[in-house]
């Protein structure tokens, strides 16, 4: 008579105790190596690509009207042209999000000016003109007073600034937006002869800006 084996009940819940075990296992070991391999790709793409702040340029800037409307109020009418250049060869960056102003011994004399939206192609550049007006910007007491200094040492310092919102793109790939500032000085020929309303006040020469992401 032959002898027939059979598994108790409580054999057989081992059993399936080691198997599910060994399945979760493997499932986890999977998921592991796969979120390994994107972490690992994405720090290698950033090392490979990693993108170089975006240039900018002074290239004019005329002053056409500074003038107190009352004890502490300015009314002013600024023109500007800058140069935004992308110095990167694989990346591309959206710009999506700019507001430029101007500033004087610190204060700021003109309300911001948004920009339009644009994109940025690899090693291009774009010519940005804008318009700064204020009416009315309340300033210092002493605010007078500085500007008919510096046109009795004939400079006058002006200080332009944009803050925004980029993205960069690499192929199909397009990274979350990144703020950025940038900050422009030029120095502005201003003594006696240079009486702002009877022309502009102009920068013969551009200067470079710094910009930091």
């Amino acid at each position: 008579m032959s002898q027939v084996l059979v598994d108790s009940p409580k054999h057989c819940a081992k059993k399936g105790f080691k198997v599910t075990k060994f399945i979760n296992r493997k499932i986890l070991y999977v998921f592991s190596t796969f979120f390994s391999t994107i972490i690992s790709l994405i720090f290698l793409i950033w090392l490979t690509l990693h993108p170089s702040k975006p240039e900018f340029l002074l290239r004019q800037a005329d002053i056409y009207q500074l003038n107190l409307s009352g004890p502490h109020l300015l009314n002013s009418s600024i023109q500007i042209t800058l140069v935004s250049k992308n110095p990167n060869t694989k990346v591309g960056i959206f710009y999506d999000q700019l507001q430029v102003c101007a500033s004087y011994k610190g204060q700021q004399i003109t309300i911001g000016e948004n920009l339009p939206p644009f994109y940025q192609g690899h090693e291009d550049s774009n010519i940005l003109s804008a318009s700064l007006m204020g009416v009315g910007i309340p300033v210092s007491p002493s605010f007078g007073y500085e500007v008919s200094r510096d046109q009795t040492v004939g400079e006058l310092v002006l200080s332009l600034k944009i803050n925004g919102r980029l993205r960069w793109k690499v192929g199909a790939w397009v990274s979350s937006r990144y703020r950025f500032n940038v900050n422009c000085v030029t120095v502005m020929a201003f003594g006696p002869i240079n009486v702002v309303g009877s022309g502009p006040v102009s920068a013969k020469q551009g200067s470079q800006c710094s910009t930091t992401v």
